[in-house]
């Protein structure tokens, strides 16, 4: 049974409803590289777990990158850099971006990482011909400070945690004032446009699923599984499948590493709390603050959440392996969170008909695990 400080579920979420939202597919959709990511029927966990039918989301390979994150962050440059230009309230389609960007003074783009969210950002500056400066913390990979780096980014390392690091961005970003562009997926009092454009961008993951589970004929969705760092891509989930009309309606089931609880912390304290993390393999999740703009309806919308070990999530990376799906220990965070979760699973109305979806959300090559968990 899991412990207590590492569970959380309120019933009553389900009958919390999101605002409208506007949708972001055509964006992508004229975007270069852009094709839905994979969903995975994986029947072997569905009798693991003793449900009906289990789907992965697969977002290893999303528009060249190895991660979800390049949704969020090619939306989020798009709408910045085209109200850089003057257009306000409107992305530009990319090709026009390059058009305008060839006679306009360019601004830098900066953002604070632990790896994906800053390879999508500095992404996005090699396609439109931008500079990029990116800070990672100290305990970010090698391999994802050399991803970054392959992109054309300039990229600092310091001996700070995440929350100091984004800090320390945003300082450098008042420092460059009407040249510089922070593009963080985390919000504070102050900075909500930006982190509102990256959940927007993510929306498209989303309405990707309800149109594959339509071509395959399932008629329902039962429980949504998201990994969560500060909370950008749940609330996403929240506002698609909250708002009226939705096609589904599911629990939703955010999954953070037990060393980085800070959505549970909150949940259990009432309030939005900043706590400190240690090193987890699940890199993508080790954020101490939920994202302000995130918060309120985390709150009031999130059916449970739930908190997993680095060995727990290493062995699902090895599992979905043997399954054919390609994930890191963020992707494969959600198989350890549905399994430790399967105690509760009456909580979450879940029985043998079921239908669940977990999301991936990195490749293996995006975070690669620590040799003590590799297999021999």
């Amino acid at each position: 049974m899991t412990a207590p400080e590492h569970w959380y579920c309120r019933a009553e979420a389900r009958e919390w409803r999101a605002a409208p939202v506007t949708s972001t597919v055509e964006f992508h959709r004229s975007s270069p590289g852009y094709a839905p990511t994979p969903l995975t029927e994986v029947p072997d966990l569905a009798r693991e777990l003793g449900i009906a039918r289990v789907f992965i989301k697969d977002e290893s390979g999303r528009m060249s990158m190895p991660s979800f994150k390049i949704l969020g962050a090619a939306y989020a440059v798009a709408r910045a850099v085209s109200e850089f230009l003057g257009e306000a309230d409107r992305a530009l389609p990319i090709d026009e971006l390059r058009k305008r960007l060839e006679v306009a003074a360019r601004p830098t783009l900066v953002a604070a990482t632990d790896g994906n969210h800053g390879r999508a950002v500095a992404h996005m500056a090699g396609i439109l011909d931008l500079s990029a400066r990116i800070f990672v913390p100290e305990s970010t990979t090698r391999d994802a400070i050399r991803a970054i780096e392959s992109e054309g980014a300039e990229v600092t390392e310091l001996a700070l945690e995440y929350d100091e690091v984004v800090a320390h961005a945003r300082r450098v970003a008042d420092e460059l004032g009407d040249r510089g562009i922070h593009v963080q997926d985390t919000a504070w009092p102050g900075y909500e446009k930006i982190p509102g454009w990256i959940v927007d961008g993510y929306l498209t993951l989303f309405e990707e699923i309800d149109a594959q589970l339509l071509e395959r004929e399932v008629e329902r969705l039962d429980l949504l599984a998201v990994p969560v760092g500060v909370g950008s891509l749940i609330l996403a989930a929240l506002r698609h499948y909250r708002v009226e009309g939705a096609v589904h309606r599911p629990s939703v089931l955010s999954v953070e590493a037990d060393r980085a609880p800070s959505i549970l912390a909150s949940l259990y304290a009432g309030d939005a709390v900043s706590i400190h993390t240690s090193p987890t393999i699940m890199a993508g999740l080790n954020c101490g603050t939920p994202s302000a703009s995130a918060w309120p309806d985390l709150r009031d919308g999130l059916d449970a959440a739930i908190a997993v070990s680095d060995p727990a999530t290493a062995q699902a990376v090895h599992d979905l392996e043997n399954l054919g799906v390609d994930a890191g220990p963020c992707g494969a965070s959600t198989l350890a969170g549905i399994r430790a979760a399967k105690p509760h699973f009456e909580s979450l109305g879940l029985g043998p008909d079921s239908v669940v979806v977990l999301l991936s959300t990195e490749s293996r090559s995006a975070n690669p695990l620590p040799a003590e968990y590799q297999r021999s």
